[in-house]
């Protein structure tokens, strides 16, 4: 392999934030790297999946969901996968995309996000203030097995991972365990957050371990405004799927023109709502500070009674019944006679004559006539009604910023394989068509599969980019090194052939002799920059030579010779 092609190829092994931005392939790697893995496919099995044999895939999505949300841990620890600085990445990346490009796209390197977004520092925000300016995180995207593995970590009793590796684990999950067509899943990526669009009934997306339908999207719950953010105030830098990517700063697309209309259409289509008096109950639900501009009325044996909007609201918090749908003559059950009035509360809007209002008229907030015949309509009661309707608007039709369709799409080759192959035959699948499909290829090295990769970008990423073994072993000798890598577990937390990065051996603590013979390379590497190394895989013996001999036990059956020249890149 040549330089750009080791720095590529060795990315899909340590799958940072920052390499995927650079080399969108890497995204769509990934889940095919968790579709081949069978920890995934090992979850169909399971008794809690095994019962919806023959539902729905929607039901199988929501029953996934609650499998995640039970046995995974949203993580954004700073020091999980170690630091390294904005000059390295900048210098590193700068045969491939200007930095200054990177500066006004990339989160970690001058993207602050919208002020609704952030009202803080960014540094601080992700808690980077306390290092020197140009330290920044590796945020390295987890493969499911590395995932699954932080049971083994120090602080943990579930499996864990940040957003991207959220985001990489459903698209597979999806697929292997729901049956949702590839087709129908698509990767949404912006500088702070990833997130997944399935084309399913009116639209699913997954946030983080959680979906949001559509109905939940405008139900104005703070969990669900969270859920928001990224989709109403940032940019759109990568749109992932079976067919390809489209890129914010890449003038070559490789997704499918066709696929990438339709998408953009459902995804408008989920995010915009008319008005009506459900979803309006919802906006004031998010906007507290309206609710005191209406008022509530409810029939008591044929006289009228009137209840202020926010004290309803209040009673919303300890209810299982909502303003808004079928259970609220239930929360109306459940209030205190006190709280109504005999009569109409002056300069507040009735919530029934609004209904009636917006039944008869069904005003477009998205334009500037709905906009004016509903402010008529407020006016006598809200100060500032233009602001109040624009907000409602707003509320109403979030319009996501994606990459231009004006790109030069480029004739890929879509991964195309349907819902009921094995996972025997996804990988056959996908072998057959690595030589013409670099997706496929970089699957097989997010993958970790030592018998069929070259494994130059392992051994770079492995001595470049681990910088948690050199900080653990900071303080010690070559000899108390191989002796703490002695006293570690055996196991590793890839099957078969495919092996660990050292800083995973040294999160997990535990490692294969093969992966441990890699980590204390790394070290020796870090310590003495212009010694030779050499790896010799024999089988069940690995050894590395660096001035003298160490020797590892190994269960990966692999053979072969690695050097590492001293004081030259890999």
């Amino acid at each position: 392999m040549n330089p750009k092609h080791i720095e590529k190829y060795s990315s899909a092994i340590t799958l940072s934030d920052m390499e995927i931005f650079v080399f969108p392939e890497l995204m769509y790697s990934l889940v095919l790297a968790n579709i081949m893995s069978p920890v995934i496919w090992g979850w169909r099995d399971l008794d809690c999946f095994k019962k919806l044999s023959g539902k729905s895939s929607y039901r199988k999505l929501m029953r996934l969901k609650q499998f995640i949300i039970d046995e995974f841990d949203f993580n954004l620890d700073l020091e999980t996968w170690g630091l390294t600085s904005r000059p390295r990445e900048l210098a590193r990346f700068k045969d491939f995309i200007s930095p200054d490009d990177i500066v006004r796209s990339n989160a970690l390197f001058g993207y602050e996000g919208d002020k609704y977004y952030f009202d803080v520092d960014i540094r601080r925000h992700f808690g980077l203030d306390k290092y020197d300016s140009e330290i920044i995180p590796y945020w390295k995207t987890e493969t499911v097995e590395a995932m699954d593995a932080f049971r083994l970590k120090d602080g943990y009793e579930r499996a864990a991972g940040e957003c991207v590796s959220l985001a990489a684990l459903y698209a597979a999950a999806a697929f292997v365990v729901c049956g949702i067509p590839l087709e129908d899943i698509y990767m949404i990526l912006t500088p702070l957050h990833s997130q997944n669009f399935i084309d399913l009934q009116d639209g699913i997306l997954t946030n983080n371990r959680r979906l949001v339908t559509k109905t939940m999207w405008f139900n104005g719950t703070p969990i669900s405004n969270k859920a928001q953010r990224a989709l109403r105030n940032e940019n759109v830098t990568i749109v992932s799927h079976s067919s390809g990517y489209v890129h914010c700063l890449y003038e070559d697309a490789t997704i499918d023109k066709e696929s990438y209309r339709r998408f953009s259409g459902r995804l408008s289509s989920y995010l915009q709502a008319e008005v009506e008096m459900s979803v309006f109950a919802n906006f004031l639900r998010s906007n507290q500070e309206y609710q005191k501009y209406f008022q509530v009325c409810r029939d008591c044996h044929g006289r009228p009674q009137f209840m202020k909007a926010e004290v309803l609201f209040h009673y919303e918090h300890g209810s299982n019944y909502r303003i808004g749908e079928t259970t609220f003559e239930k929360l109306l059950g459940e209030v205190s006679d006190e709280d109504f009035s005999g009569y109409e509360l002056p300069g507040r809007i009735r919530c029934d004559r609004l209904d009636k209002f917006m039944e008869a008229h069904r005003p477009d907030l998205s334009t500037a006539e709905g906009k004016s015949l509903f402010r008529s309509f407020v006016e006598p009661a809200i100060p500032d009604a233009a602001v109040f309707v624009e907000s409602l608007s707003e509320f109403l039709h979030t319009r996501p910023k994606l990459p231009s369709f004006e790109k030069n799409y480029v004739a890929g080759n879509s991964i195309e394989f349907p819902v009921d192959c094995t996972r025997e035959e996804v990988i056959e699948y996908l072998q057959s068509i690595r030589e013409k499909n670099i997706t496929a290829d970089l699957a097989f090295y997010s993958y970790r599969d030592m018998r069929t990769c070259d494994w130059s970008p392992f051994v770079a990423a492995a001595v470049e980019r681990n910088p948690v073994c050199i900080e653990k072993t900071r303080d010690m000798s070559i000899e108390d090194v191989c002796e703490w890598l002695s006293g570690l577990g055996d196991g590793s937390i890839y099957d078969t052939s495919r092996a660990a990065q050292p800083d995973e051996v040294a999160n997990y603590g535990s490692g294969d002799g093969f992966e441990k013979a890699f980590l204390l390379a790394a070290v020796i590497r870090r310590g003495q920059p212009d010694m030779d190394i050499e790896i010799v895989a024999e089988g069940s013996k690995v050894t590395v030579g660096a001035g003298r001999e160490y020797h590892f036990d190994s269960g990966k059956n692999l053979k072969g010779k690695v050097n590492i020249p001293g004081g030259k890149d890999i």
